[in-house]
Parts: C-alpha cells; sequence; structure tokens
C-alpha cells in the first residue's frame, strides 16, 4: 500500500463524517491526528497536543495551513504537496493567517475541528474513532514499532546492575530508543520500595538495589507501543512469582476477551472477576487496567460501563497490576483473534495458560 493509497482510505472516512454531521470542512492540527492523516508525519518541535501544522480536507481539496518557518520542512520531509495537501504558509507574526485562511477556504463556516476553536465544532471524539481501525500500512509500521520498542527496552534491562540510578536506566531505553528513530512519550522506572509505593513512579536518583520495574510508551511515525519488564537481582520468592503469574493471567484473558464487535468492557469485567477471584478485590481499583493504543498512550482507559466495540486491527495494550506487580504488553486485534506486537525477545519466557489456550510471556529477568 502506498502513502496515497492509504491517505484515501483515510480521506474517505473523513469525508463520510463530514455528510454525517453536515460539514463543509474538517481542520485536524493535534499531534496525534496529523501523524494519522498525513500517514506518518509529524508537525510538532515537542510533545504535547497540538501541532505548528494543520491539514484541513474539504469535500474536493486538501490542505495543510502553517508558518513560514514549518513550510520548508512540511514540503520536503513530510511531503504534503507530493500528497496532495496544497500549502498556505505566512510570516510567524501575521497571527490570523490561520483564521483568515480557514474561512477563505470554508466560506460556510460548517467546520470540524480537532482542538476548541470559535472557528468550527469541536468534534475531537468523532475523529478520534476513525483512528481505531489501522490499515494495512499502518497494520505493517505498528508491527515494526513494536518490535523496536521491545528490543530497545529488554536491551536497556539486560544490562542494568545494582547501583544504577532509575533515572540512567531510563536513559539507556532512551539512548535506544533514538538510535532506532523512535521516542518515547512516557518512561517510567522504580526500584524497590518505590515500586511498591507507586503505579506510576518518575525515574529518580533512587539506586537500584534488588528489583526494578521498567515501561513506558514507545513511539515512531506517530504510532505507540506500550510494555513493562521486570529485573531481580536477587531470587524471585515463590509469593513474587505466584502474583506475577496472577497478573499475567489476567492480561491474557484481557487479551483473548478483546474481540472484534464485542465492547471494550467485557475484557475488562472478566479481568475483575479474576480479581475478586482470588483474593484481590481491592487491587482492581487501585490502578486502570489500560485499553485501546495507537496514535495516543490510550484511546481510552476503559471502565465498566464503556460499550464501545472493538475493531478490526486495533491495537490494545492491557496493563493489570497488583501493588508490587503489572503485566503489559501490546497487541493487535483481528477477526482471527490477536497477535502480540512487544513480546519477550532477550527476555526470559513462561507460559500463561488461559482455558484450552497457552500464551508465551515475558518473565522476570534475574541477575545475581
Amino acid at each position: 500500500m502506498t502513502r496515497k493509497e492509504e491517505l484515501a482510505i483515510k480521506l474517505n472516512r473523513v469525508r463520510t463524517l463530514m455528510e454525517t454531521l453536515k460539514l463543509d470542512g474538517v481542520y485536524l492540527k493535534r499531534q496525534d491526528d496529523f501523524s494519522w492523516l498525513s500517514c506518518g508525519g509529524q508537525n510538532y518541535l515537542g510533545w504535547g497536543e497540538m501541532g505548528l501544522c494543520g491539514l484541513l480536507v474539504t469535500a474536493d481539496n486538501t490542505y495543510a495551513v502553517t508558518n513560514a518557518i514549518e513550510r520548508p520542512r512540511m514540503i520536503d520531509e513530510e511531503r504534503l504537496e507530493e500528497m496532495g495537501f496544497a500549502v498556505h504558509s505566512a510570516v510567524w507574526h501575521e497571527l490570523d493567517f490561520e483564521a483568515r485562511t480557514l474561512k477563505q477556504l470554508v466560506p460556510s463556516g460548517r467546520l470540524g475541528t480537532d482542538f476548541n476553536s470559535p472557528l468550527g465544532t469541536n468534534i475531537e471524539g468523532e475523529i478520534k474513532t476513525l483512528r481505531l481501525s489501522l490499515t494495512e500500512a499502518e497494520v505493517g509500521r505498528i508491527k515494526e514499532v513494536g518490535y523496536w520498542a521491545t528490543l530497545a527496552m529488554e536491551e536497556a534491562a539486560v544490562s542494568l546492575r545494582p547501583g544504577i540510578t532509575e533515572i540512567e536506566a531510563t536513559k539507556r531505553i532512551a539512548m535506544a530508543l533514538y538510535d532506532q528513530g523512535m521516542e518515547f512519550t512516557s518512561l517510567m522506572c522504580a526500584a524497590d520500595e518505590r515500586l511498591y509505593n507507586y503505579r506510576h513512579a518518575i525515574a529518580t536518583e533512587n539506586k537500584i538495589r534488588e528489583r526494578v520495574q521498567i515501561g513506558g510508551n514507545m513511539r515512531k511515525w506517530g504510532l505507540t507501543v506500550c510494555l513493562t519488564r521486570y529485573v531481580n537481582f536477587v531470587p524471585v520468592t515463590e509469593e513474587l512469582r505466584r502474583q506475577y503469574r496472577l497478573n499475567q493471567l489476567i492480561d491474557c484473558t484481557l487479551m483473548e476477551k478483546t474481540v472484534v464487535g464485542r465492547p471494550y468492557n467485557e475484557p475488562l469485567l472478566a479481568a475483575k472477576a479474576l480479581y475478586e477471584e482470588h483474593g484481590y478485590a481491592d487491587e482492581f481499583d487501585k490502578h486502570h487496567l489500560g485499553g485501546p493504543i495507537g496514535y495516543a498512550n490510550r484511546d481510552y482507559r476503559v471502565d465498566p460501563t464503556m460499550l464501545i466495540p472493538v475493531v478490526e486491527n486495533q491495537a490494545f495494550c492491557w496493563n493489570p497490576s497488583i501493588t508490587g506487580t503489572k503485566s503489559e504488553d501490546t497487541i493487535l486485534v483481528t477477526t482471527n483473534g490477536f497477535e502480540f506486537l512487544t513480546r519477550a525477545m532477550l527476555f526470559p519466557k513462561n507460559e500463561v495458560r488461559v482455558g484450552d489456550n497457552t500464551y508465551i510471556r515475558p518473565d522476570i529477568l534475574e541477575k545475581y
């Protein structure tokens, strides 16, 4: 699939939405939506919500609206003109240029935007739903992202030693990612007592002694995957191993219950039942269990009331946790089931059985 063929699929989705909402134009400027519609492009300098170039879709044409600073790169490296976007730009201090241009190109004013703006109606939520089912080309790209993200994470984890700080651990992951032209939207690391105290542990100067958890969200071409790994520098106790295996059982159950056409809350409720069955009912309330992933760290954090249906070629990252352990890898859900986008590569493996199915998952790496 060429980039233009991929774009044609996405433009059809946008224009169908325009007809439904009776709009004459849709303007996308969020970083995630720009990456989606531009088929892997980047309109930002630093990670956040909004970018520096917006893409306008009308019934018959496509445009890019930016400033003179960004224009050369949008043309030369993001190749927007080659993709059919007519690029409009002005000097950086012409502050009303964007508004004037959009009013000129969509004179009716019936404009949908993916952010709050007096220029149109915020349809960010509706645009998000267009991104959920990945195209053939996106599936290929996110599989590559999953491979390199796993390798970066596990290479860094294997290199860790007692006495290294949590910050040094995340720095090693970041360096491995940058070597592959990738970036991270979050990296977390917790060692020893911090691992038990904080579900979202920002790396500190705390030195690793006996146990460390590292994980995060990593992306390229706008597509994000997530995974977590554990390294022990003392023998894993039977109690810890049982807890980690239970975490993985809950995780694999979530994955198995994530079925095209079924609602998001179905796997979540199955996981909740397992927490209760094994005497960990209170742990279900201590942290969300994740959900769909793609052009955001999580498109939604699934809750027990969420009835949105799973779609074909949708990525998910469930992250069930019990204080001190978590199981987290990214999968792609298709009409034939699911496949792992991140999986144990350099780490030891163990088998997790759910009903009649057995899944290979990363074990705790022991180094002592």
